[in-house]
Formats: C-alpha cells, structure tokens, sequence
C-alpha cells in the first residue's frame, strides 16, 4: 500500500459520525441490547 492510501484510510479514523447516523443514539433498546452480548461474550472468555 503507497503512502498516499494510507493517510487516507488513517484520516477517516479521526472523523466524527454524525448524530442523525449514530444508530445507538437514536435507539437506547438496540444499545443496551449491544452492550447485554457484548458484556456476556467477554464474562464467558474466562471460564
């Protein structure tokens, strides 16, 4: 990959979403569900 490419894909890093594309924001179920199965796949990585 040139370095030009990857100053471009690396700049995208630092850019903010939008509040109207943020889907956690708008939908505070779809969030908690998330976060429900993010927190129950990482409590069963130590057993």
């Amino acid at each position: 990959m040139n370095a030009e490419r990857q100053r471009e894909i690396a700049s995208k890093g630092g850019r903010s979403v939008p509040a109207d594309k943020r889907s956690f924001s708008q939908d505070r179920e779809l969030a908690s569900t998330a976060g429900r199965k993010g927190g129950q796949s990482t409590g069963r990585a130590g057993e």
